[in-house]
């Protein structure tokens, strides 16, 4: 029987053991509460006039948002109480739960901007993609804690990717997410990373990576030069943007030069809080993927370098944690999470300052978005879960 499920052994005179004290992680509980306070007053600031125009109420998103927290630090308590133990049972159906969404997608799904992502289930949006990131967390660390040192070998390497892989093929093709399939693809190698001590295999994957990102933007550069046409529509037309946002002003390029201008404008020390001219109707989707512009805009170069901080420290929290973890499985659980949230920080920023072309990530715990939060801050549940498992003098 599972450790989790039996009951605790008496001591030989009668009396039950005295229980561990449990470890919690009090640091990392005021680093998220923080991120989510900031963000809720951050995207008030940054939706007010949006909705008061679409919706006729300014509140409109924050109230939305304020829920879905809620329920999301509801959630995190729960995960945070449970055993993380118990994922390695649960874990693999919450992955192929989430296949099943996706695939749902095609009969069942909502779609907005040109891309079908999202189902509904009584007036509540679901997106399949944020489950299949939580699911390839514990999927993943299960089967490297399962393959243990044969992780070495190059079929034991190879294995863990083959569940990233499908999630990511068809987060791409059903959905049109690629930048969720990044993420997933991203969530599997940082686990792998920390599990296989050969750094040489990522090192060549890395290169190339880097040489088949160059070798398609050549592509593309070159047929649309010859050909007045990308050859692969309108992720093509991005990168162009991309390379010469002033060129496709009225086009692909025209949300990244108004989120540069946003970030410009506001200099070393912002605006003001609530003083952004960009929010009026000039930057699309502010509110999720270029929420970031605003924050530059409203609190400046000093506003923008804090709220890296937390991330930094958020992640710091993290390593601490997996470090320290009792057992592998809960280290690489911490892990994906740690991978999950970095990522995601840098892509979005990334493509809020043109660092890279233009795809949809939202910035965690300040963008706007219900799944995104509640799946995020579960999974900081987890991470918490982990946590308490941990002895005091490590701390």
């Amino acid at each position: 029987m599972p450790a989790i499920f039996r009951r605790p052994e008496k001591a030989a005179d009668g009396a039950k053991k005295k229980r561990p004290e449990r470890y919690v992680d009090y640091l990392l509980i005021l680093i998220i509460l923080t991120l989510l306070a900031f963000g809720l007053i951050v995207l008030y600031s940054t939706t007010s006039y949006t909705a008061t125009v679409k919706q006729g109420d300014p509140a409109f998103y924050l109230r939305k948002q304020f829920l879905f927290t809620v329920l999301g630090l509801f959630a995190m308590l729960v995960a945070a109480l449970i055993p993380y133990s118990i994922w390695r049972y649960f874990g693999p159906y919450i992955y192929v739960l989430s296949l099943m969404l996706v695939f749902l997608t095609i009969p069942f799904g909502s779609t907005a901007n040109g891309a079908t992502r999202w189902l509904y289930f009584h007036g509540i949006s679901i997106q399949p993609s944020e489950i299949a990131k939580l699911g390839l967390i514990m999927f993943g660390a299960y089967i490297v804690e399962r393959i243990g040192r044969s992780i070495r070998t190059l079929p034991g390497f190879i294995g863990p990717l083959f569940p990233a892989a499908l999630a990511a093929g068809l987060l791409w093709k059903i959905t049109d997410n690629l930048s969720s399939a990044i993420i997933v693809m991203a969530i599997v190698f940082g686990i792998l990373f920390v599990a296989c001590p050969d750094y040489k295999r990522f090192i060549a994957l890395a290169v190339a990576g880097v040489a088949g990102a160059a070798g398609v933007v050549w592509l593309i550069v070159r047929n649309a030069a010859n050909t007045g046409s990308t050859g692969m529509g309108f992720r093509g037309e991005r990168i162009l943007a991309w390379l010469d946002p002033q060129a496709y002003a009225s086009g692909r390029g025209y949300q990244t030069l108004q989120a540069l201008y946003a970030i410009g404008s506001g200099g070393l020390f912002g605006k003001g809080l609530g003083q952004s001219l960009q929010k009026l109707g000039h930057v699309p989707e502010l509110q999720n993927d270029m929420i970031f512009s605003i924050i530059c805009e409203e609190l400046g170069f000093f506003g923008a370098i804090a709220v890296m901080l937390m991330y930094l420290l958020l992640i710091w929290r993290c390593v601490v944690i997996a470090s320290n973890a009792d057992d592998l499985y809960g280290a690489l659980l911490v892990v994906g999470v740690m991978t999950q949230i970095s990522v995601q920080v840098i892509l979005n920023i990334a493509v809020v300052t043109n660092s890279i072309p233009n795809t949809g990530v939202s910035l965690p715990f300040i963008s706007y978005g219900g799944s995104s939060v509640v799946i995020l801050l579960a999974e900081i549940g987890i991470v918490l879960s982990v946590a308490r498992g941990l002895p005091r003098k490590k701390q």
